[in-house]
């Protein structure tokens, strides 16, 4: 059993999704000042595992095509030319989430782990009820080695939307492959395939997980 194949297509999704919330964005965001840079978010659940986040913020015609030619940049496989329109993006509209997120995201494809902590945490920072930021962050916590960081983050992320089922596998996976902590890794499995029932490799490693547990209490 490997995590990658399946963090490949969070990326996908996640990737669709800020980009959707990009798309909604349209009113002024109010922040404190000398404070924090805050974005208001709030989920629209379209169905029981599906959800929408939309940003509440203005932005022009101008950083939307920007963030579309990044997109596509980042679509293609062309990280650094998508990467330097996001980096310029973040840098004129700082209350942005989405951005944040895929300059993580690109970030960690073209393997600067730190680079995109540094994104995602800032991601999080300023927008705390994002669930995507604090899923991908775990992933790339998970990528450095900090195990119980990346726990931390997912467990963030379902605590936001508990039928995230993306972040409720990661989080079986961290338990399972990394964490050694069998009873997690079960009841987030169990969870996700409550959700999601048409996964053939759950299936397998619930099953599998069940025969360690019986086996190790013999």
């Amino acid at each position: 059993m490997t995590a990658q194949s399946f963090h490949g297509f969070v990326r996908l999704m996640a990737l669709l999704a800020v980009t959707t919330a990009l798309a909604a964005c349209n009113a002024t965001t109010a922040t404190k000042p000398g404070g924090p840079v805050k974005a208001k978010t709030k989920i629209e659940v379209q169905e029981s595992v599906g959800f929408t986040i939309v940003e509440d913020s203005r932005i022009g015609s101008g950083a939307r095509g920007d963030y579309d030619a990044a997109l596509a940049y980042l679509h293609e496989g062309q990280h650094e030319q998508g990467i330097a329109i996001l980096e310029t993006l973040v840098a004129s509209a700082p209350i942005l989430t989405a951005p944040r997120i895929d300059l993580g995201i690109a970030h960690r494809e073209n393997g600067n782990l730190e680079a995109a902590r540094a994104h995602l945490e800032t991601a999080v920072e300023s927008s705390p009820g994002h669930p995507i930021a604090h899923n991908e962050l775990g992933i790339v916590y998970r990528q450095l080695g900090l195990f119980q960081e990346a726990r931390q983050s997912y467990e963030a992320a379902l605590s936001i939307f508990p039928n995230y089922h993306y972040a409720r596998r990661n989080l079986a996976v961290l338990c399972d492959l990394y964490l050694a902590d069998l009873t997690c890794a079960l009841e987030n499995y169990e969870a996700y395939m409550a959700t999601v029932p048409d996964d053939p490799e759950a299936t397998m490693w619930i099953a599998d997980i069940k025969y360690r547990m019986s086996s190790a209490g013999e």
